[in-house]
């Protein structure tokens, strides 16, 4: 009983995971499912594993937004998609987007989402500063453009539209 106690003891415990189903979103509501998105901690931070298909080709801007939304919202007094998400996640409230390497920025800010020829993204990416436990419930978002992790000289990293989006469970 000993030994059984102390081999166990050894054994790590399960990392906590968590999974988004991503869908297209437009200013009209969510559209297709593209796939989803694993999310795992580990020793080095979040790690974010994407199983999508049918993205634009390309560097996308990945982010963690406020909410657990994926629909419509307004944006300049018109319906924009994914709106109903909120901004990046920002707990501290520095309203700075740095990228997901800095402590003095928005926590949500995720490494670029990197989508091959054929449309399909399955690279997995570390959030070194996150953890499942405070990511859920909130949504990931897909930005059409890439990321350049500051605010100029296009705010947000310069993503422009959002172009999928999944609630985090």
């Amino acid at each position: 009983l000993f030994v059984a106690s102390f081999l166990l003891a050894g054994t790590p415990a399960a990392a906590a995971t968590a999974t988004a189903t991503i869908n297209s979103i437009s200013a009209t509501g969510v559209g297709a499912t593209l796939g989803t998105v694993i999310f795992t901690d580990s020793t080095t931070g979040l790690v974010i594993t994407p199983e999508l298909s049918g993205l634009p080709p390309g560097e996308h801007g990945f982010h963690i937004h406020e909410k657990g939304e994926c629909g419509p919202g307004m944006n300049q007094a018109k319906p924009a998609a994914g709106f109903a998400a909120g901004g990046h996640y920002d707990p501290a409230h520095t309203k700075k987007h740095l990228g997901p390497l800095s402590t003095a920025g928005h926590r949500g800010d995720l490494p670029l989402l990197v989508v091959d020829n054929r449309g399909d993204a399955t690279e997995a990416v570390t959030a070194p500063h996150l953890t499942v436990a405070e990511i859920r419930g909130r949504s990931i978002m897909v930005h059409t453009g890439g990321d350049n992790y500051s605010d100029t000289p296009a705010p947000l990293g310069g993503g422009g539209a959002r172009i999928a989006c999944g609630v985090i469970k």
